[in-house]
């Protein structure tokens, strides 16, 4: 569950089977002259234009759809007798666009593309608006998912690139302050390689900003250092000289992250 504020309105956005639904209910509380969400909502789902857009969505994304339900509908849509609640054209037809939630977070709830429609109802203003806002809650959604995904991509072959070293490059009798050097040592070889500097030395040119110099790869980098840790450890265990393995993790580096950007591109171009 998540919050978005459109014109002053709080509206909350659920998801329900691992889709994004928008509460018409909060939407509706946001029409000014209103004071009754449920009236809001029922008199647009009784309108001809409302059923006909609904039913046309369903035919297309559910097909348990039941169509003989919705065409009775259709032809009683727009006339002075036609009442028509969520509840029943969810019951009626076996409808998945919009859907009644009860308990703490109760209310009418529609899949975005029904939201935004039903916020025509609302105003046209605030149709773009909540149209703006949930988009940004979508980019903020997915910036926190690649950082997830950043840290823990350079966690997957930690282990396995400590382990390397501990076994190969550090004697039986050291102090911690010396294994920890050469960890430290170990990991700027993969910065090197990389990123062209040591932790240091970005350190050293960015003063102003906080963290490390692998909080601010990108996706593509991390894929690449995590690639990296792994074939260091093959290196390490095969006693090459820590001279020949930077030279090599750079060609590798190089050639991954051509291939990378290259099919990153071609996803931008499809």
């Amino acid at each position: 569950m998540a919050k978005i504020i459109v014109q002053n309105t709080e509206i909350t956005v659920l998801s329900h089977d691992n889709k994004d639904y928008i509460s018409l209910t909060d939407m509706a509380n946001g029409k000014q002259s209103e004071s009754r969400a449920a009236d809001v909502i029922k008199n647009w789902i009784r309108t001809r234009y409302t059923i006909e857009f609904l039913g046309t969505w369903e035919m297309i994304h559910n097909p348990n759809f039941k169509v003989v339900e919705f065409d009775h509908f259709r032809m009683q849509a727009g006339l002075p007798s036609f009442v028509m609640s969520v509840s029943e054209w969810i019951e009626k037809t076996n409808a998945i666009g919009i859907i009644v939630k009860k308990g703490r977070y109760g209310g009418t709830y529609a899949f975005k593309d029904i939201a935004f429609e039903f916020g025509t109802a609302i105003s046209v203003p605030f149709k773009l608006y909540l149209i703006e806002e949930f988009q940004r809650l979508k980019s903020d959604e997915q910036k926190q998912l690649e950082w997830s995904a950043k840290r823990e991509l350079s966690k997957i072959n930690y282990r396995i690139h400590t382990d390397a070293i501990k076994s190969n490059l550090i004697p039986a009798e050291v102090t911690r302050e010396q294994a920890a050097f050469k960890y430290a040592e170990e990991a700027d070889v993969l910065n090197v390689a990389m990123f062209g500097m040591t932790a240091k030395q970005w350190r050293e040119a960015n003063p102003d900003l906080k963290g490390n110099i692998r909080d601010y790869a990108t996706i593509n980098e991390l894929i690449c250092l995590s690639n990296m840790e792994n074939i260091n450890a093959v290196l390490i265990n095969d006693g090459m000289s820590q001279g020949e393995r930077l030279v090599k993790l750079n060609q590798i580096a190089i050639q991954q992250m051509q291939v990378l950007e290259d099919n990153e591109s071609r996803k931008l171009l499809k």
